[in-house]
């Protein structure tokens, strides 16, 4: 396949363009590996790439898409063979290196994780970096405490995003039952109870007039997806030996807190990165979202071609998308 199509990211005399088009091998970044890509998944990231001034591509053009599944057309790496079903998330895809929004990708060996047996390309996708990150976050608060006390009360932030909705399934099939979303959106009430919260609480009613450095303590773990004052905001209301696994940033860097939270009540800020996570790591956790942390059944989930990628790229931008977004590759 000399040519095919998919989504370049351009700049041209300051100037951000994104688009549909046909692509060439020559276009790729290099890679000892050549796949056919049958899903790649839309994440906030992905939406910063076509942004001016996003902070997520440097060097144009590029192809964006964080992760991607698919089939081996060909491989120089000899732990690879043609016709195995891979999937890659994370390291340079789609910011550095030319990524999953694309019929045919061209990556390292080092970065493919084999597709384990208990599930599909789509099932990759619906989980993807979003689910991948999702699940680094329920294991961190697991090896903290969490997986000791089934009834403590867990607070997911952004809760109808990606991470925040599929780590609501995740808790809920692990046997969690005190599950509390926080969301902007009065809309997402009812879906968001019927993957698994047992309340939602809406941002505007949940966040003070003032943060105090020390509040009422009203939670026991929380997900963070969004950070900002959110985070400076659930820091200080965290039960004593609590942690909040802060796997995002869509509300802001900036953290406005004391460190009264730590020294007076021995609380954990746990930071959660999925783009470089060790290889032993990696493949660990794509087990466990292949047996116990399996919810590719996830409500939540609208299948889109590439086509209509941009629209979903505006919808992320604007706040206004929910769950997971995946692209199916002709």
């Amino acid at each position: 396949m000399d040519m095919f199509w998919g989504f370049r990211v351009k700049k041209e005399a300051e100037t951000i363009t994104s688009a549909v088009e046909k692509i060439a091998l020559t276009d790729l970044s290099e890679g000892e590996v050549l796949v056919k890509v049958a899903y790649s998944s839309v994440n906030y990231k992905d939406s910063l790439a076509v942004k001016e001034n996003g902070g997520v591509i440097r060097d144009y053009p590029m192809i964006p898409g964080i992760d991607l599944s698919g089939t081996i057309l060909s491989s120089q790496d000899e732990r690879f063979k043609e016709g195995q079903n891979v999937l890659v998330t994370g390291y340079g895809l789609g910011v550095t290196h030319t990524g999953g929004f694309s019929e045919i990708a061209q990556v390292s060996g080092d970065w493919i994780v084999p597709l384990p047996n208990e599930l599909s390309l789509k099932d990759a996708m619906i989980f993807g970096t979003a689910g991948f990150t999702a699940a680094l976050s329920v294991q961190a608060l697991e090896n903290n405490g969490l997986a000791q006390n089934k009834e403590a009360k867990i607070l997911v932030t952004g809760a109808s995003g990606g991470v925040g909705s599929l780590a609501i399934a995740m808790l809920k099939q692990l046997g969690y039952k005190n599950i509390v979303a926080l969301s902007r959106k009065k809309a997402a009430i009812a879906p968001l109870k019927k993957i698994g919260a047992s309340e939602v609480l809406l941002l505007e009613e949940f966040m003070p007039e003032k943060i105090k450095p020390l509040a009422r303590q009203t939670v026991d773990f929380v997900i963070d997806t969004v950070g900002g004052e959110v985070t400076s905001v659930l820091l200080a209301q965290l039960s004593y030996g609590g942690s909040i696994a802060i796997c995002g940033n869509a509300a802001g860097i900036k953290l406005n807190t004391t460190v009264l939270p730590f020294i007076l009540r021995g609380t954990n800020l746990l930071g959660i990165d999925s783009v470089n996570v060790p290889m032993p790591q990696r493949l660990a956790i794509w087990q466990r979202l292949a047996t116990d942390l399996n919810v590719s059944h996830h409500e939540l989930v609208n299948e889109i071609t590439i086509d209509e990628l941009p629209q979903t790229l505006e919808q992320l931008q604007a706040g206004t998308h929910s769950g997971r977004t995946i692209i199916k590759m002709n």
